[in-house]
């Protein structure tokens, strides 16, 4: 079953959230948005939600505006980085509420996760294809977001953030329950040998590990390229760093397939907007 499912009321920005997680964790909000319900005009129509594509400023916090009072997080509270397809990992407190909701230039900088242990924060990153990756310890009361592109998924920021969990806030990755949302699926994805060659090695260290049901890692197209399966490499990065696969929510959603409901960087090439993942303990 898709657990990425739209849960918001008509009128407001069209919104999926994380159904299992909705309710079994009350003090949790977490999701992603789609394209659907904002006041951008085309090429970004119309929920575009990153400041750096060429929209109007004025459109993008509208937008943001929007998400946030639909999910009851007003947007003082959120925080957004400008990511660099990196593996740094930002650790957020109270004293970083509102940095980069509407400039740039005061966002978290080259951070591509963010952790926070702290009420009443809202982390976000911005996605058109990349993979979010969501990270929510209930025993300790820690929330994490990351985004992986080809580039952060071969530097394993998935393991990068359960350990930065580990490390700070003594996490116990088995108590982690995880979840890999919206993006480019293996069906789009095709790379070149430039891509296959960074990633074999990771692959080759996750060794035999076993991909979730229908799933495979990557097959080769009849063009001489390859049909690359972020999502799955990424839940068995989360289960190499200790992650229950009982605990992880895996998507069925491409974003490259559904431009009716998202955007995609690949299939619209470059001429889009930004979905964000969200995701914050409330007060």
């Amino acid at each position: 079953m898709e657990p990425f499912v739209v849960m918001t009321e008509a009128g407001e920005p069209e919104l999926l959230q994380i159904k299992n997680w909705s309710a079994r964790y009350p003090e949790l909000t977490s999701g992603f948005t789609t394209r659907i319900g904002g006041v951008s005009e085309k090429p970004f129509g119309t929920l575009n939600c990153g400041l750096h594509v060429a929209d109007s400023d004025e459109s993008v916090v509208a937008n943001r505006t929007r998400v946030a009072e639909a999910i009851g997080m007003p947007l003082s509270g959120w925080v957004y980085g400008e990511q660099v397809h990196g593996s740094d990992v930002a650790f957020v407190t109270g004293a970083d509420k509102g940095k980069g909701t509407a400039a740039r230039i005061d966002a978290l900088q080259a951070k591509d996760a963010f952790i926070t242990n702290e009420t009443g924060i809202c982390l976000a990153a911005m996605f058109a294809d990349c993979v979010p990756l969501y990270f929510y310890d209930p025993e300790q009361r820690v929330v994490a977001l990351a985004h992986a592109g080809w580039k952060g998924t071969v530097l394993q920021i998935a393991g990068q953030t359960v350990r930065a969990m580990e490390e700070r806030f003594g996490s116990s990755p088995e108590r982690i329950a995880a979840a890999i949302g919206p993006s480019i699926g293996i069906c789009c994805y095709e790379v070149d040998d430039t891509v296959m060659n960074q990633v074999r090695p990771l692959l080759q260290e996750l060794g035999e590990s076993q991909p979730a049901e229908g799933n495979v890692v990557y097959e080769p197209s009849p063009n001489g390229k390859w049909m690359l399966n972020l999502q799955e490499i990424n839940r068995q990065i989360m289960i190499k760093a200790g992650i229950l696969p009982s605990r992880i929510e895996l998507t069925r959603l491409c974003t490259s397939c559904r431009v009716d409901k998202f955007f995609s960087h690949r299939k619209e090439q470059g001429a889009t907007g930004r979905m964000i993942a969200w995701i914050g303990l409330r007060n």
